[in-house]
């Protein structure tokens, strides 16, 4: 027998909320996080906005040392996780088995703010002056290392990295790592802090970037006929993933439970998707078979939803295969839309708000979608949220190389 694994604590730094409450209320709100650049000067460059992470202070959750030795990425997963554990009540390092406790906090491209500093040393001053911290600071994996070392979890500790499905991968391995007897809890996530000058230039001069530096707050606009790309996103979410009997042995306040995972590729194309996104459509099957979901037990959908004239019609059209007949029934929204592409991060936060939806019986809009495309007719739910009982969710995800996950969340039942 598997053993069943339920979400006990949740955390986040996001474009529109620096905690979990703040960040929910302003989905709730249809607020936006975009906004011109403040983290470097932009004024030469194609896309002039971002949804960045406003008015945090790592001072917070971290000394001033660890601050100064810590890429950006870094202090944003630690005040996630550090939320998520208080959260599960095992903030004060106790309740739990160090041993057999985890972290996988996932990341697409780890420190590039430090990477991009330190090369402008390199060329400006020469090998010498290059900080001894460059490669602990900037590896991809240095986040789970640094969590781990903070809450003693000597257990599976590791990165995944597979783009923007970064984090649905993190999450979903956590899954069954509890699941098949390798863990008892999972500090699971992701963490990014990619709005930096070099990957800015990057995504805007492959055409992945939205263009409305007038309009940067409505520039996120998944299923919308006027869509002409995603905006970049950062900030961190990590949850606390629990076996259940564990939980129930400590008292925990259970969220809702994790009860199914898929993942596929693509194997097509660097930056594109198949027809169909036949590849995402196997993960969701392979999410409802694992959780031994229905397509008539869906409620919602939280999807990948990038803004991207490519991804958003393909990935309705993923939905309608998979759940055919219960397609009509199901409501779908990208929070994309608010909170910008966090990347490897994003997988990660939508599973938070994909629990609170079960939790609170309500269904974040998808804000921005004044002008459906005719080829989005799914019920994406416009602007506004949706009261309405909520028992099982996919989060889906898909990444630049043909990755795909789909994590397959329902209400706990005892």
């Amino acid at each position: 027998m598997k053993r069943r694994v339920v979400v006990t604590g949740l955390g986040c730094v996001t474009p529109v909320g620096n905690d979990v409450g703040s960040t929910w209320q302003a989905l709730l709100d249809g607020k936006s996080g975009g906004a011109p650049i403040t983290h470097f000067d932009a004024t030469q460059h194609k896309v002039r906005f971002a949804c960045e992470v406003k008015g945090f202070d790592p001072a917070q959750y971290m000394d001033r040392k660890e601050i100064k030795r810590s890429d950006l990425y870094t202090q944003y997963a630690v005040a996630a996780a550090t939320q998520a554990m208080t959260d599960a009540g095992l903030g004060d390092g106790t309740g739990y088995d160090p041993l057999r406790t985890g972290v996988v906090i996932a990341s697409g491209i780890g420190g590039i703010n430090t990477f991009e500093e330190q090369h402008t040393v390199l060329v400006t001053s020469g090998p010498g002056r290059i900080s001894p911290f460059f490669i602990p600071m900037f590896i991809s994996d240095i986040a789970s290392g640094v969590v781990s070392m903070r809450y003693q979890a000597k257990g599976p500790n590791f990165c995944t990295v597979s783009a923007c499905a970064s984090s649905g991968h993190g999450i979903g391995i956590s899954f069954r790592s509890i699941q098949y007897g390798d863990a008892d809890i999972m500090i699971a996530g992701g963490a990014e802090a990619s709005v930096t000058a070099m990957s800015m230039a990057g995504f805007a001069n492959m055409q992945a970037l939205s263009t409305r530096n007038d309009d940067p707050a409505r520039a996120s606009r998944p299923f919308d006929a006027t869509r002409d790309g995603f905006v970049l996103g950062e900030g961190s979410g990590v949850v606390i993933l629990e076996e259940l009997e564990h939980a129930r042995a400590r008292g925990a306040r259970i969220y809702g439970e994790v009860a199914g995972f898929g993942m596929t590729g693509d194997a097509y194309h660097l930056t594109g998707q198949p027809e169909n996104h036949e590849g995402l459509q196997r993960a969701m099957r392979r999410a409802l078979e694992d959780g031994g979901i229905s397509p008539a037990e869906l409620h919602y959908v939280n999807a990948h939803g990038t803004s991207t004239p490519l991804n958003d019609p393909n990935e309705i059209r993923a939905i309608k295969a998979v759940l055919g007949a219960h397609a009509s029934g199901v409501n779908v929204s990208s929070t994309k839309s608010s909170t910008g592409h966090m990347l490897g991060a994003a997988g990660a936060v939508e599973t938070i708000f994909s629990t609170l939806a079960i939790h609170h019986g309500v269904v974040p809009p998808t804000i921005n979608l004044q002008s459906p495309d005719p080829e989005c007719d799914l019920d994406c739910t416009a602007n506004v949220p949706v009261k309405r009982p909520v028992s099982a969710v996919l989060n889906n995800s898909s990444g630049f190389g043909g990755h795909n996950t789909s994590l397959a969340l329902t209400r706990f039942r005892a």
